[in-house]
């Protein structure tokens, strides 16, 4: 008997023992099987076949959290419509993308160039989906969200779409990923290997582009590009520079600049975050370190009084990049140029030991106790109207806490912060903050900055003056010096003369203001230092009666200010006594003040510089005390609207460099007169019985008096000199850019 034969018996054998045997049984005379009919009797109870036919009901889907905490508001619930997602059941807003849709449903779909805060484009076609009685996938990013919709995300039809998608711009695509800087946090590598195919068919030699210079920061390889088109629509729209645009067609499409020309940009180096590949990356850190190696710190910038939240990438001892955090409320996801790329400068010219001045003119490094020691002598030897300090424009609010309490201990009082000027008003938080809030701003309809440029005082706030005149057409005035802004306005004039005649009701934007439904001033921290300044708040002032600027429901009187201490400082009061303390001062206290007019400092004053780089005040200072950066310590700062936020500290401290807070507790006690805290807590304890709005961390502590209802009428007292500008030079305002190689390149190449 062959084998087969066998192997055919033994698997009926197998086959019957499996069969209930009802149904099934064996004849041994021919091996054929018989099947016997059995009747049921249940079935023939028509009833009982009715509920053996009835469908079970459909499991409950269980609940789907949102992609990356995306949440949905309903303005109007009428508004609300349903669609299905993989048969999961979703309510969304009417005008809402099928891909927003998929998104709160809990499904990612991929994607090039589609963008949250981007117009829609359309054009790389990855977020293919399956819309059922549609002939074809439909691309879910440009399709709005109809009722009842039913999406498929996850079908063969969506999959073979994507794959085919991916097989086309990985066609010209190069194999960089071993030498490029975006590997390991690419959007191309990622989703290829997710839902892309095994293999390319393409055999073809692969087309190369030309490599074009946006300037110090950008590096391009546009080789890479996949013309998702992200950079030209933020350029164009959020940053407002026409710079960049696509060129050719076809295989031959390229982008690139019009003309030989750098991108300008004050928020250029925002583009190498919303590239998805390679193509535009960071020329500062190219070739630096890889994604993975790095150490991220959540920390905030300090470069301006916006407090934008941002990420320290760090390896070791030393600062490699900084990327921005999301917070709606403040910075969105961009960052200026400046908070980007100044981190360079934290690692040059840096004070590393306490340094005396000798005889011959030259420092000479010693001991913090001999250091210590010789200014505590002198601090003793001097009148105490004779004791100055100043805060610098980086300080956080626990060393101004501190030097407050050290120079109050000694009977001064003569302390305060660079750029506040001799006399601010600090008696109300409405006179020195952003009262609409930054978010707050896009609510306005009409506004009229006063002797600001927000471009480079506080380019984030500026984005979003441009964001709500882009969406919602708002007049924008401005009062100042010829400058370049990004969006529609008109310029009512350069100095006080137009202040007083909108004021007196004269001019003709007064109508803009009247008829507006949320009017806004923006008023700049650079009239702190003018001479008739207390004229020109109350002028404005004046305006904001005439306009109805500041309402129970609505506060559109702003001041908008340049340092990151300035907002802490006015509230833990450091207000000085006379205005001419830095001419009669002997003993001057420089902590981080580095545009201290010094040539007004008497010869024979004594001058202790404690900061962190060797800038401009080092030169003067008879003894040097080294402190720390805001990347080293943890310090509390407030931005200009008044929110409160925190650094924390991303590396370690340079050489025998101490917190600034610190290094004043120790002075105390060498001079005897020993503050009452030796934690970092302890500050914080004393400062809530000064500023207790200053320790909620990121909450904004809006104002609850205005200074509109309390202040005197305006005279007419007021010299009619122009305004001046505020910031000289965007890239270099303090002593971290000053000492950075990257903002001496952005000066030199950027601004001609």
């Amino acid at each position: 008997m062959g084998l087969g034969l066998l192997a055919l018996r033994a698997s009926r054998s197998l086959a019957l023992n499996r069969l209930p045997r009802a149904f099934a049984y064996q004849n041994p005379s021919n091996n054929a099987i018989i099947r016997g009919i059995v009747s049921t009797p249940e079935l023939q109870n028509p009833e009982a076949a009715a509920a053996v036919q009835q469908p079970e009901p459909a499991p409950e889907l269980p609940p789907r959290k949102p992609v990356a905490g995306a949440r949905v508001h309903f303005t109007n619930p009428d508004d609300a419509i349903e669609v299905f997602v993989d048969g999961y059941p979703v309510k969304v807003p009417k005008g809402m993308t099928v891909l927003q849709a998929c998104e709160i449903a809990g499904v990612d779909i991929p994607r090039f160039c589609y963008h949250s805060r981007l117009s829609v484009a359309g054009n790389c076609r990855m977020c293919l989906v399956e819309v059922e009685k549609s002939p074809k996938p439909v691309a879910s990013c440009a399709m709005p969200a109809l009722p009842g919709m039913k999406i498929k995300t996850d079908t063969p039809i969506a999959k073979k779409a994507r794959e085919g998608v991916m097989e086309f711009l990985l066609m010209n695509h190069p194999l960089d990923c071993p030498i490029c800087d975006q590997g390991g946090e690419c959007d191309l590598q990622d989703q290829s290997m997710a839902f892309g195919s095994d293999r390319g068919r393409f055999t073809e030699m692969k087309r190369s582009v030309v490599d074009k210079n946006l300037g110090p920061l950008v590096k391009t390889v546009m080789t890479r590009c996949i013309q998702c088109t992200r950079c030209v629509r933020f350029a164009t729209e959020v940053a407002g520079v026409q710079d960049l645009g696509i060129l050719g067609r076809g295989s031959g499409e390229e982008i690139g600049t019009y003309v030989e020309k750098l991108m300008t940009s004050e928020l250029s180096g925002n583009v190498i975050d919303i590239c998805p590949v390679g193509a535009l990356t960071s020329k500062p850190f190219a070739f630096k370190a890889r994604n993975w190696e790095l150490k991220g710190t959540e920390s905030i910038d300090v470069t301006d009084a916006v407090g934008s939240n941002i990420r320290i990438d760090s390896r070791g001892p030393e600062v490699l990049r900084i990327t921005p955090r999301l917070n709606e409320d403040i910075n969105e996801e961009w960052i200026s140029d400046k908070t980007r790329f100044f981190y360079d400068g934290l690692k040059r010219q840096r004070l590393n030991d306490p340094m005396i001045r000798g005889p011959d003119g030259r420092f000479k490094a010693v001991t913090w106790r001999d250091a210590l020691a010789v200014v505590a002598e002198v601090l003793h030897q001097v009148k105490a109207e004779e004791i100055v300090g100043v805060a610098g424009k980086l300080s956080d609010a626990e060393s101004m806490m501190a030097l407050k309490d050290l120079l109050n201990k000694m009977g001064s009082n003569n302390i305060w912060c660079e750029g506040n000027g001799s006399d601010p008003q600090a008696d109300l938080r409405s006179g020195f903050l952003l009262n609409s809030s930054i978010a707050g701003l896009e609510k306005a309809d009409v506004f009229l900055l006063v002797g600001t440029q927000p471009r480079v005082e506080a380019a984030m706030v500026n984005a979003r003056i441009r964001k709500t005149v882009r969406a919602t057409q708002a007049k924008v005035g401005y009062i100042g010096p010829p400058t370049d802004i990004n969006y529609d306005h008109q310029h009512l004039g350069t100095g006080t003369q137009t202040l007083l005649e909108i004021a007196e009701g004269r001019h003709p934007f007064c109508s803009a203001l009247l008829h507006a439904k949320n009017p806004a001033i923006i008023v700049g921290a650079g009239l702190f230092e003018h001479k008739d300044k207390d004229a020109m708040f109350s002028a404005v002032e004046t305006i904001a009666k005439l306009g109805k600027v500041v309402r129970p429901d609505w506060n559109g009187l702003n001041v908008l200010l340049l340092n990151a201490a300035q907002s802490a400082a006015l509230d833990l009061g450091l207000v000085p006594e006379s205005g001419n303390s830095v001419e009669s001062a002997k003993f001057l206290y420089l902590m981080g003040a580095d545009d201290v007019d010094l040539d007004k400092v008497a010869s024979d004053a004594f001058v202790v510089y404690q900061g962190h780089h060797g800038d401009r005040s080092v030169y003067r200072a008879n003894v040097i005390l080294p402190a720390s950066a805001f990347s080293e310590k943890e310090g509390t700062y407030e931005n200009t609207e008044g929110c409160s936020q925190e650094t924390l500290p991303a590396v370690p401290i340079v050489g025998d460099a101490r917190d600034d807070w610190k290094i004043i507790r120790a002075l105390s006690e060498v001079a005897g007169i020993r503050l009452p805290y030796d934690t970092l807590g302890a500050v914080r304890t004393r400062i809530r019985t000064v500023a207790p709005n200053l320790l909620h961390l990121d909450e904004r502590e809006p104002s609850a008096i205005s200074s509109v209802a309390v202040k005197p009428q305006f005279s007419q007292k007021v010299s009619i000199a122009p305004f001046g500008a505020a910031v000289e030079n965007f890239y270099m305002t303090d002593s971290i850019t000053r000492a950075s190689k990257i903002m001496a390149q952005c000066t030199a190449q950027l601004l001609k």
